[in-house]
């Protein structure tokens, strides 16, 4: 059971009994304010941070390769959701023999203790079993339970060093995620009430996060983050996600401006075809969903939250990418996970795929 606390006065705590520690972070982490507590503490950090904001295979190995030969006894993932995933990573990867691709071979939890104190509000990666590498130049996606972090601090005021269109791409990751939880055909009770919680907290803060910036609205929405990141834990993501990945190396955007400029145009298209849902429990089902989440939205119905939505990416001057090459839309729609879209309550062909893309870059969103 993971462990989550409210404060990086926690950190002590946690790390108490170990010598030297790997400290996984981004580069931005120098300009932390929290950076103080971690430097105090009486123990050795060796750190890594040489990777890239989506970290590769090779990035991975040369984590790996130092916490080997410096002999840690624990990992310390201070960041966004690309040093999480290298963290993790390095976690599984560490005990395996080299010679063969780690991802090919049998995962087991290696027992590593693994410290997250997630930088942003918005991947929720600091409490899920999930991992997202690239292996030339394709996303390849690592997932086992002991990966998900035994320990998360939640410290809402490193929220105040992001720059302004970070905190909008991944507070729109969150949203997604959360949405995505609610009606993937994996949801449960448990991470519906999650997803629940998530939407409407993000719902009633994000304005006040995003163009004001208090301190009790970022403790709001990193709350949601994590909350959004348990719930995806349970269920896994659907097509708003399948569809982001190859747009964000395409068109060099960040994960969740890919994801939020996708997901109204596949919410449509759900809607429109509803009766076709593959959720074993029926289009009743889905549209009480899709109902129950335009409630927490503060909409009426679905429509009103699809268009809810797109009037907070234009708030947030948040666009799609201007294509109708056919070339690229073709590799777009040959990208897409089908694994991901399994998750999803209604089926996409690749044929459709395309379609949506077209749709998506072709946006005057």
């Amino acid at each position: 059971m993971q462990i989550i606390h409210h404060g990086i006065h926690n950190l002590r705590q946690e790390l108490e009994g170990f010598k030297k520690v790997l400290l996984v972070c981004g580069n931005s982490f120098q300009k932390l304010r929290i950076r103080e507590n971690v430097e105090a503490l009486d123990v050795q950090f060796i750190t890594f941070s040489g990777f890239k904001p989506n970290p590769s295979y090779e990035d991975i190995c040369e984590g790996v390769k130092l916490f080997r030969q410096e002999q840690c006894e624990a990992i310390l993932a201070v960041g966004g959701g690309s040093p999480m995933d290298v963290a993790k990573c390095i976690k599984l990867f560490s005990r395996m023999p080299e010679g063969k691709p780690y991802f090919e071979q049998p995962y087991k939890d290696t027992g590593i203790k693994l410290i997250a104190v997630p930088t942003t509000a918005g991947s929720g990666s600091e409490s899920t079993r999930y991992a997202v590498i690239y292996y030339k130049g394709n996303k390849q996606s690592v997932h086992h339970d002991s990966i998900v972090p035994d320990v998360a601090i939640l410290e809402p005021s490193v929220l105040n060093n992001l720059p302004l269109y970070q905190k909008k791409c991944t507070l729109l990751d969150a949203l997604c995620q959360a949405i995505e939880s609610w009606w993937s055909v994996n949801s449960t009770d448990e991470s519906i009430i999650l997803a629940e919680k998530a939407v409407r907290e993000i719902t009633a803060w994000w304005k006040p996060y995003i163009f004001d910036y208090t301190p009790e609205a970022a403790q709001h929405i990193m709350d949601a983050s994590n909350t959004a990141g348990c719930a995806i834990n349970i269920t896994q993501t659907t097509a708003p996600h399948a569809f982001s990945y190859k747009m964000t190396t395409l068109y060099s955007i960040p994960h969740g401006h890919a994801v939020a400029i996708g997901l109204s145009k596949i919410w449509q298209y759900m809607l429109d075809n509803i009766d076709a849902t593959s959720d074993l429990r029926g289009k009743d089902h889905l549209k009480s969903v899709f109902n129950d989440i335009a409630s927490a939205m503060g909409c009426y119905t679905p429509k009103q939250a699809i268009a809810c939505f797109n009037e907070m990416l234009d708030e947030m001057g948040i666009c799609s990418p201007q294509s109708n090459n056919e070339e690229e839309l073709n590799i777009l729609a040959q990208s897409v996970n089908p694994l991901r879209l399994k998750n999803n309550p209604v089926d996409i062909t690749i044929k459709t795929a395309k379609d949506l893309y077209r749709s998506i870059l072709t946006s005057s969103m």
